[in-house]
């Protein structure tokens, strides 16, 4: 499927594609990226399905912060969401290394290529490896990855994570939604 148009708008459409299948697959796991925790919650209830939501790693916007409130993730965790706050493995260090110093990083260049599939899928993968490094979720299965272009979600990815000291050993196996207009 695609959206002719990135954003928020595409949420709720993203999210069905993205249950609709992982039940058609037998895809026990959905990793998906949520700031607020707005987009993780629609996926509170979701049958035969472990999900995970990353949201941003405390200081990503202010030192000391995130975005998610206390009350949005402990929601999310007594429905069954596990939660990550982590740093972010296509960014990270590098990132503010490279702010200070200039130039790029072999990391940012890779953040770079997957852009050129759309934000969203950039962010699929990203997260994925996060889940992975971070012991919720299974190496060596397929997962679907869920994210947006900003608020919301507008891309899901079904792939196998790898982990971030083997990421180019990832594979993007289909993308089962994402913008053409990004």
């Amino acid at each position: 499927m695609y959206f002719d148009e990135k954003g928020a708008g595409n949420t709720e459409q993203c999210v069905a594609l993205a249950l609709k299948t992982a039940a058609e697959r037998n895809i026990r796991h959905i990793v998906v990226a949520s700031g607020s925790g707005d987009t993780a919650g629609l996926f509170i209830g979701a049958k035969g399905a472990h999900v995970v939501c990353v949201t941003n790693a405390y200081g990503f916007k202010e030192p000391g912060k995130t975005k998610m409130t206390d009350a949005a993730r402990q929601e999310l965790e007594r429905a069954g969401i596990r939660v990550l706050a982590a740093t972010h493995v296509l960014s990270g260090a590098e990132r503010g290394i490279s702010r200070k110093h200039g130039g790029v990083s072999p990391v940012e260049l890779m953040a770079d290529t997957l852009r050129m599939l759309g934000q969203g899928v950039k962010v699929c993968v990203e997260i994925a490896v996060m889940a992975l490094d971070a012991g919720l979720i299974p190496h060596g299965e397929e997962i679907l990855g869920v994210a947006g272009s900003g608020r919301g979600a507008d891309t899901a990815v079904i792939m196998h994570p790898a982990h971030a000291n083997n990421i180019l050993d990832t594979k993007i196996n289909e993308i089962v939604c994402k913008p053409k207009n990004f």
